[in-house]
């Protein structure tokens, strides 16, 4: 039997991975190791919060060290990590789930609902949800495809928008963690 979308099924397999990790105490000292890794652990998890099978993780990792670390600090030093990520995401490997956008642009419920928005408020919600998707954990590589379908952007308007919307995302994703 062949699966219709195997990459997003794959995907969500890493979110359960990681919600494990991140809930079970079985991995404390997986954890703590984690902790003692300091910045250099956070620009890491920054690098991998950018690319979809590792996003989970990375959200996981960011979780565990927001709790021992200057939130603010952290999230520009990761949201650096991320940002060289999605250029390189960007530049090289932007069409890894083209395949599967496309596809997935055609699906019947997609269309509908897409032919229901109209136009001039498609050309601003495109972007919208791009920039909901850099700044999520979800894969960038999403939000780098429709941001490059939806208009002409130079490498420097990418390069802000990368920096800022990762680092306001790592940002939550740091705070949540100091909370749980």
């Amino acid at each position: 039997m062949k699966m219709k979308y195997p990459k997003l099924a794959a995907l969500l397999l890493t979110f359960a991975a990681a919600y494990v990790f991140a809930s079970n105490g079985e991995f404390e000292s997986i954890r703590n190791s984690l902790e003692s890794t300091g910045y250099a652990g956070t620009f890491a998890a920054g690098l991998f919060f950018s690319y979809g099978f590792t996003a989970a993780p990375a959200t996981a990792a960011l979780l565990v060290l927001g709790r021992h670390q200057n939130i603010l600090l952290a999230s520009l030093i990761a949201g650096l990590g991320a940002l060289i990520a999605d250029t390189i995401i960007f530049r090289v490997v932007r069409h890894s789930f083209e395949d599967e956008v496309k596809s997935l642009s055609r699906e019947k419920s997609v269309t509908y609902v897409i032919e229901r928005i109209p136009k001039p408020a498609l050309k601003y919600l495109v972007p919208m949800l791009a920039g909901f998707i850099i700044a999520s954990p979800l894969p960038d590589e999403i939000g780098v495809i429709l941001l490059a379908a939806s208009s002409n952007v130079s490498g420097k308007a990418f390069t802000f928008f990368s920096f800022a919307l990762n680092t306001i995302g790592i940002f939550v994703i740091l705070y949540i963690g100091t909370a749980v």
